[in-house]
């Protein structure tokens, strides 16, 4: 049996462009998008992780209208992708909750799109997942990228994404899906 898969997206701690420590909003169209590739690519997961009780609520409510309330009428498949989120408050939350569904910690694999020492590349990665049965955890974070101190958590950091251009900054639900097909998605010849 292949390994758990999850994809947690981070709001705190994250940096802004100037590298300081600061916690984002949650957006609509994130919870959405991440939602819908995740749902295509069979991940066993989506993690929301927010410090802001405001902002998990709000959530929660975006949530209820797609698969409970008039949107869940509407557009029928929204909330089928939507039933994978998961709100909690911060990484710590979200491991523990992964470890009571598996019976183990997640590996954490760190995303980011600045070039670091020790990435893995998507081939590898991919292979490792599909041979392994301990769960796995996909971090990804808002603004400008997870802190150091969530990077040095984790025990795999994928290679960032290279386009065909010098032009590096995708959002985070492009770069989710991107990242899903590379480990994931199955190549026709």
């Amino acid at each position: 049996m292949p390994a758990r898969f999850y994809i947690a997206l981070l709001h705190h701690p994250v940096v802004n462009r100037d590298g300081e420590v600061v916690t984002t909003s949650i957006t609509n169209i994130d919870v959405h998008d991440i939602a819908r590739s995740a749902r295509t690519y069979d991940v066993d997961g989506f993690f929301i992780g927010h410090p802001v009780l405001g902002m998990r609520k709000l959530t929660e409510r975006i949530l209820w209208h797609w698969m409970e309330g008039h949107g869940a009428t509407y557009n029928p498949t929204r909330g089928d992708a939507l039933q994978f989120v998961r709100i909690s408050s911060d990484l710590d939350q979200i491991l523990a909750q992964v470890e009571n569904e598996t019976g183990a910690l997640p590996t954490m694999i760190a995303t980011s799109a600045r070039p670091g020492i020790g990435t893995i590349g998507y081939p590898a990665m991919s292979r490792e997942i599909a041979e392994s049965e301990t769960p796995f955890l996909l971090l990804l974070g808002t603004g400008y990228g997870l802190t150091s101190e969530i990077l040095e958590r984790c025990t795999r950091r994928l290679a960032p994404i290279d386009g065909a251009s010098d032009y590096n900054h995708l959002s985070v639900r492009a770069a989710a899906a991107i990242m899903l097909d590379r480990l994931f998605g199955q190549r026709k010849q």
